[in-house]
């Protein structure tokens, strides 16, 4: 967390890509140092519609199937360039499982713009919290790539959560005339208000999605490019934070305006100047 631990940082540059699975990925990453062999997931039995798309299975152009198992309760589809959470398991169409998510115990974190064609254009459909079976004709999987599942491959997909950047806000270079403020300088506006009735103490840990920019709009960090939130405890990020969070509940997102003196203070290496960010306090860990 680069952005507000006063402790040691994990680097700047870790990489989102090292939480997908790369089996799902279009085209291949940079070669990984051979990693100690895991034992093989025990196998999710398949459908009863396996070896084909049902007659009421949805069929796109592309000759994507697809049918709701459960739906979801968001409201917003995927963008073509925005990360997943997802839950999967995907089988050939002989019903033999060659990857899932629920097997292992993880669910995975994609973006669409890298996956096989079919996910790329499938996920686009759904909606948070809506789980849906695909038949994905070998055109839009693997086709002719050697040590792929080929032909029609079958997923049963969970859409968790869409993982979106925001842009840069508009009033990112000082807070607006509304913005609420307290006297050592700290700004903030409620985006979103929370569904929680709790808020953290000085010693909390809690858990929290965010992206920082500097006034001139640049980025420096963000929970959910990483694709994973944030987990600390109230005493170890910078004062901003700490003010700011005991404020919140569960659920809610505030864009804060830190100043310089309540961030890193001109500390060399460290984001400068008043710091901007959009916080969502997900879950308060431990009071």
């Amino acid at each position: 967390m680069h952005g507000v631990e006063m402790i040691a940082l994990p680097a700047m540059n870790r990489r989102i890509l090292s939480w997908i699975p790369a089996l799902l990925l279009a085209a291949p990453l940079a070669a990984a140092p051979p990693a100690t062999p895991a034992a093989p997931p025990t196998p999710i039995p398949p459908p009863a519609d396996v070896a084909a798309a049902p007659a009421d299975a949805q069929v796109t152009s592309s000759g994507l199937a697809s049918k709701v198992l459960t739906p979801g309760t968001g409201t917003e589809h995927p963008g073509p360039a925005d990360l997943v959470k997802v839950n999967y398991t995907g089988w050939t169409t002989d019903g033999k499982m060659f990857d899932s998510s629920v097997a292992r115990g993880r669910p995975a974190i994609l973006p669409l713009n890298r996956v096989i064609a079919g996910w790329g254009e499938g996920l686009q459909l759904m909606v948070v919290g809506e789980k849906r079976r695909f038949w994905i004709p070998a055109k839009l999987a693997y086709e002719g790539k050697p040590d792929k599942p080929q032909g029609t491959l079958v997923f049963d997909v969970e859409l968790l959560d869409i993982l979106r950047v925001p842009p840069v806000p508009p009033d990112v270079a000082a807070p607006p005339a509304d913005a609420e403020k307290i006297p050592n300088g700290l700004a903030w506006k409620v985006l979103k208000p929370g569904t929680g009735t709790v808020h953290p103490k000085a010693g909390s840990t809690v858990r929290v999605h965010y992206t920082g920019w500097t006034t001139d709009g640049k980025m420096f960090d963000s929970s959910l490019q990483r694709g994973t939130p944030a987990t600390f405890e109230l005493t170890k990020v910078i004062a901003g934070w700490t003010d700011v969070l005991q404020r919140m509940v569960e659920g809610e997102t505030r864009r804060v305006w830190i100043p310089s003196r309540r961030a890193y203070d001109g500390a060399p290496g460290k984001p400068r100047g008043m710091l901007v960010f959009e916080i969502t306090l997900l879950e308060i860990v431990k009071e």
